[in-house]
């Protein structure tokens, strides 16, 4: 049942087609990042292309868009938030068993 939920799809990632197997729902997650990795890698080429070496320039696109996701990762980050409302809750515990 669960194999029924995957798609094969093709995707065009710079100058590479690939074909890949991905969850249904998942597809236009996919297609953008796709389009992302497509976008950032050109962006490199057009900039660095016979000063660096297309490897080089692989990396370089994958720190860009790593970096990406961990600042979003961080800017997501709900920990502060939720260990502050388990301290206010521990308070105000400790408070009402008081009267």
């Amino acid at each position: 049942m669960a194999e029924e939920k995957k798609l094969n799809i093709r995707l065009h990632i710079y100058d590479t087609d690939m074909a890949v197997k991905i969850d249904r729902q998942e597809e236009e997650m996919y297609r953008h990042l796709a389009s992302l990795i497509t976008e950032v890698v050109g962006s490199y080429t057009s900039y660095y292309k016979g000063l660096k070496s297309e490897k080089e320039i692989l990396y370089m696109a994958l720190v860009d868009i790593a970096l990406r996701y961990e600042r979003e990762a961080k800017r997501n980050d709900v920990t502060p938030f939720s260990d502050a409302i388990k301290k206010l809750s521990l308070e105000i515990d400790e408070a009402l068993k008081d009267e």
